[in-house]
């Protein structure tokens, strides 16, 4: 059908610029901030948006593959709980960063994979069924093992509770990653076309969401992005970069083939930043958000720039418009 082609290019060219999308609304925000600040109360909702539609992209088979492949499951996973929250808490002591923006850093470290490593793991020509299973794994365990660390890293430092963070993490991710799988199975058996169609088209509504929470955020945050910015993108830079690094190096470490430790290298380094903002929102303060914000944006930009230089490693081409397409489904 016509239109169905017209909704999947939409979402296609949506998802395939979704850097540009956000540096055009990054400087809007800070130029017009009041045009955006707004949307600060809907962060939550349009989190759980994008969680609904991580949902529709996971089938029973995803779940299977935790059986089958345990212990690369669990290398990933433990890396990325152990790592990244300690990576934040040193470069929040290192840089001497304001603890108001810090804990922001903090949320980022200790928030589940994102699904964009999934993307950047199959455009690196990484394992992506082992990177799917990590961020499957990381998600649902997310209402007991982020609130843990953030009360054990913050500690006195915040009067949020481990059972305040872990309700809101239950009601924007879990229960909407439930309703999408169980949507998708829904559709999948009753009506696979409208599952076709939705899954066209969901990811341009999420990269929409995503760009609108960065945009809030930034509206948010304009004084405070002027006065420390520098330091501020410093602090994301490393962090991300360590994951990255330090993700890859577990991975062979461990005895991974090389597709299984660039699918490591992407679970560690790329975070669900737009869950640290959420939170960041809902039970600290906007400068809270800043960190999870900027982190959206940079880790768009060092995911493809690590899958690009994996491919040319391997000496193959560039992925083309149409892998992207199919990494987004």
């Amino acid at each position: 059908m016509n239109w169905q082609a017209t909704l999947e290019r939409i979402g296609e060219f949506t998802s395939k610029y979704f850097v540009l999308w956000v540096v055009i609304a990054a400087p809007l925000a800070l130029y017009t901030p009041e045009t955006f600040t707004p949307i600060a109360a809907y962060i939550t909702p349009l989190l759980g948006i994008i969680m609904l539609g991580m949902g529709l992209t996971l089938t029973p088979a995803d779940f299977r593959r935790i059986l089958e492949r345990p212990r690369d499951v669990f290398i990933g996973a433990m890396s990325q709980w152990l790592l990244m929250p300690l990576f934040a808490y040193l470069l929040v002591a290192v840089l001497g960063l304001p603890w108001e923006i810090g804990v922001g850093l903090i949320l980022v470290g200790a928030a589940p994979g994102g699904t964009a490593s999934n993307v950047m793991t199959y455009l690196g020509k990484g394992d992506v069924a082992l990177s799917v299973t990590i961020t499957t794994v990381t998600t649902i365990a997310a209402p007991l093992v982020m609130p843990a660390w953030v009360v054990a890293l913050a500690g006195e430092s915040i009067s949020v509770t481990f059972g305040q963070l872990s309700e809101t993490i239950v009601q924007v991710v879990l229960l909407p990653v439930v309703g999408g799988l169980v949507l998708r199975y829904l559709l999948d058996r009753y009506a696979p076309l409208v599952a076709e169609i939705g899954l066209s088209i969901f990811p341009a509504i999420s990269v929409v969401a995503i760009v609108a929470i960065v945009a809030a955020v930034v509206g948010l945050n304009v004084e405070t992005i002027l006065g420390a910015g520098a330091l501020v993108f410093l602090a994301v830079v490393l962090h991300n970069g360590l994951g990255l690094g330090s993700g890859y190096a577990v991975g062979h470490a461990t005895g991974m083939a090389e597709d299984r430790a660039r699918a490591c290298a992407f679970e560690v380094g790329l975070q669900n930043s737009g869950l640290a903002v959420a939170l960041a929102t809902a039970h600290f303060s906007a400068s809270a958000a800043l960190i999870p914000a900027l982190f959206s944006v940079w880790h768009n930009v060092s995911g493809p720039a690590l899958a690009t230089l994996f491919t040319y490693l391997d000496g193959d081409s560039p992925a083309t418009d149409e892998d992207v397409a199919v990494a987004s489904d």
